[in-house]
């Protein structure tokens, strides 16, 4: 329970955290960025073998967010957990930053692959298990989809090789908030049954409640015992998750708040803040 709640509280720093930097870049995808934050901060804060000291000590574990559009997500993680300074946030998607509008491997300490064209980064997920059991190697892989983005065929292509070679060292989660840019995932095209189809491509399938911090993390104890199969994690999130008025609203999926709706926002997750990074 103190693990739990010790991971809520360093949410919410990466909640407010990612409202702060988008609403200074003026632009972002704030929206899938808060709901698939609490994995993120599950990944880094437990789970993951890694060293911010060391971002490419040879055998830590590899992140990969194929939904490379909420970068404001993985950049505000990767900054509490202290992989470069905090004060960089503020220069989010600036001329000159590192921390473009996706997520960029050769200037991004922690980064482990550029990603931005959706369903490639899991390709490259899969890619990555595949060196590592290719090795002998113990370290093992993690990534994040969007449920827009598994509607792209590259999507399947990967699964179905990653099932074919028994990648038992790979963990998915598909961040499930049931939202795109366009509208409900349902209205654009239609996922069906995701944890039928995952399955039927030789996965592993567990179904959880994406904030709850003892369902995420006993889904990743489960995927780690086992054997001959790739893991999939499907995450019931809200996107915007944490902010009321950018709960459940498809319009939140790529825009920046004003001043006021900082403001707001900043309150719901727990003021005392005055907006600066």
């Amino acid at each position: 329970m103190n693990e739990q709640k010790t991971l809520s509280s360093i949410a919410l720093k990466i909640r407010k955290d990612i409202v702060k930097m988008i609403h200074s870049a003026k632009s972002g995808h704030p929206g899938g960025s808060l709901s698939c934050t609490d994995i993120l901060t599950a990944l880094y804060f437990s789970e993951m073998n890694i060293d911010p000291k060391n971002p490419k000590k040879e055998d830590r574990d590899r992140f990969v967010l194929s939904k490379g559009h909420a970068a404001p997500a993985l950049y505000a993680t990767l900054a509490e957990k202290g992989f470069f300074d905090k004060e960089e946030l503020s220069s989010l998607r600036k001329i000159d930053s590192i921390l473009q509008g996706h997520p960029d491997m050769k200037n991004i300490p922690g980064v482990d692959m550029s990603t931005g064209s959706l369903g490639q980064g899991f390709s490259a997920a899969c890619g990555m298990a595949m060196a590592s059991k290719m090795d002998n190697a113990s370290w093992r892989v993690y990534t994040i989809l969007g449920d827009g983005e598994i509607q792209e065929g590259i999507i399947w292509e990967a699964a179905m090789s990653a099932a074919h070679y028994k990648l038992d060292n790979i963990v998915a989660f598909l961040d499930y908030n049931g939202l795109q840019i366009d509208g409900n995932t349902k209205d654009v095209m239609d996922l069906g049954s995701v944890c039928d189809k995952f399955k039927s491509f030789g996965w592993n399938v567990y179904e959880i409640d994406g904030h709850d911090f003892e369902q995420i993390l006993s889904s990743l104890d489960m995927a780690r015992q086992s054997e001959g199969k790739p893991s999939i994690v499907v995450a019931k999130t809200i996107k915007g998750k944490g902010v009321s008025f950018m709960e459940n609203e498809a319009s939140w999926h790529g825009n920046a708040p004003n001043d006021e709706q900082l403001k707001n926002a900043l309150e719901l997750l727990g003021g005392g803040d005055n907006g600066s990074n």
